[in-house]
């Protein structure tokens, strides 16, 4: 891939996605939990007519955060009986606190939009709290009543998730698209769709080079973003289905996605490049550390207790964290029985410290507290190449750039080229210098 569009001269905004009726710059943002992709982030890019993603991973816990609510702290007092003990099957979420605080979440987001774009919704299946299907419908079904323009399916296979809201009034008027990273898979969400006469709207195919949790095992080297991308669109055809593909993961540049474009894809997703902008929610140091990362600070790991592997950065300080399993805090990612992966770690390296607080848990991470906390740097592949989009201050930090400026070179850029900012501080002595002779 790249040859193509560097040949051609070919941008992004050369081309237009159609989806449910509508025009769109090709360009989609991705969902990144916890509120990596804030409202601010999706409304700038909405704003710009491109598809703006909000995630709604731990949502409770942040509109606390966002608004002043205490749904955290109230399951903390609810379940307190719970806190110490391995058994979490009774630290169950209140499902109308929940419809609640999804409300919130998207009715702000869409308050806030403006512009000819879209602002979609990230859910995800792997975010069972305990309560797996019932947790979903609430979630999915609020944000449709909320009137999110899109829902992005998202961490798992979804058998089972258009019927939990076949009798929303917007099931067949929102936008509704699966995050898939294989034919294989693709092929066993439609057969149940069909089931409802309900194809999915777009299909997002994501690639082994993306950021977050990963839909591959550990052969994840073996597999390509292009080829999987061009499975799908093969097999579409095939099936004589008309839906939209949007390759996701290691998109970098414009020129990248014109690649794709050219061989069939509709637009590309992008996230990386969107994780150090001001709009994101990752606290300034942290993005700061995006920046500075180099390639060999990269892993992928198998510290998620969802069963995923997981791609961040080494020095993330969750890694081998001993922090007390949150659960009746959060518990975000509790199976249907009340089991953790993490709460199993946790309580092994307990038993084999001769009980207590153990002084690591190298196994699992408690991904609920250590996100809610920003220390889980989960990143895409291309994460060191971040450097390259900015300049480099005096001081050794790095510029942040605004999302309104990445969009922007995404969608003009040709070539492969990167449009790196000027020194904000060089322009302005650079300003003073011009006045100062005049």
């Amino acid at each position: 891939m790249g040859v193509g569009a560097a040949m051609s001269g070919k941008r992004l905004d050369d081309f237009r996605l159609v989806l449910a009726g509508r025009e769109f710059v090709p360009i989609v943002q991705g969902g990144m939990g916890m509120d990596i992709s804030t409202r601010n982030l999706a409304v700038a890019v909405a704003a710009l007519g491109g598809i703006g993603h909000i995630s709604d991973a731990m949502v409770p816990a942040l509109v606390d955060r966002d608004f002043g609510t205490r749904y955290s702290i109230e399951r903390t007092q609810t379940h307190r009986e719970n806190i110490g003990k391995i058994d979490k099957s009774s630290v169950q979420w209140d499902l109308g606190d929940l419809r609640a605080a999804q409300t919130q979440h998207v009715e702000a987001a869409m308050a806030e939009k403006k512009g000819d774009g879209a602002i979609f919704i990230n859910c995800m299946e792997k975010q069972t709290m305990n309560n797996g299907a019932e947790t979903l419908r609430v979630r999915l079904n609020a944000a449709l009543d909320a009137g999110i323009d899109g829902i992005t399916l998202s961490a798992g296979l979804h058998m089972g998730t258009f019927g939990l809201i076949a009798d929303n009034a917007r099931f067949r008027d929102a936008a509704l698209g699966i995050i898939v990273s294989s034919k294989r898979a693709l092929n066993l969400f439609l057969k149940r769709a069909a089931r409802l006469e309900r194809m999915p709207d777009y299909i997002i195919v994501e690639g082994p080079l993306a950021g977050g949790h990963l839909g591959f095992g550990e052969d994840w080297r073996d597999y390509d973003l292009a080829t999987i991308t061009q499975e799908v669109i093969d097999f579409l055809a095939e099936k004589q289905l008309d839906i939209p593909v949007i390759p996701a993961g290691g998109v970098f540049t414009g020129s990248d996605g014109v690649d794709f474009l050219e061989r069939g894809a509709a637009a590309v997703q992008v996230a990386t490049r969107f994780t150090i902008t001001k709009e994101a929610g990752l606290p300034y140091d942290v993005k700061q550390k995006y920046l500075a990362a180099n390639e060999e600070d990269v892993e992928v790991n198998s510290t998620s207790p969802t069963g995923y592997l997981m791609r961040m950065l080494k020095n993330s300080p969750a890694i081998g964290a001993n922090v007390r399993p949150g659960c009746e805090t959060y518990g975000y990612l509790l199976t249907d029985q009340g089991t953790c992966g993490y709460v199993d770690a946790y309580e092994a390296a307990s038993q084999a410290a001769g009980g207590g607080v153990p002084e690591t848990v190298p196994d699992k991470t408690c991904l609920c507290t250590m996100m809610r906390n920003f220390k889980v740097y989960t990143c895409g592949h291309n994460v060191y190449r971040l450097k390259d989009t900015t300049t480099l201050l005096p001081d050794g930090s790095y510029n942040l750039l605004d999302a309104e400026h990445v969009f922007r070179d995404y969608q003009f850029s040709s070539d492969h080229e990167i449009d790196v900012p000027a020194d904000p501080i060089a322009a302005e002595e650079t300003a003073g210098a011009l006045v100062g002779l005049s």
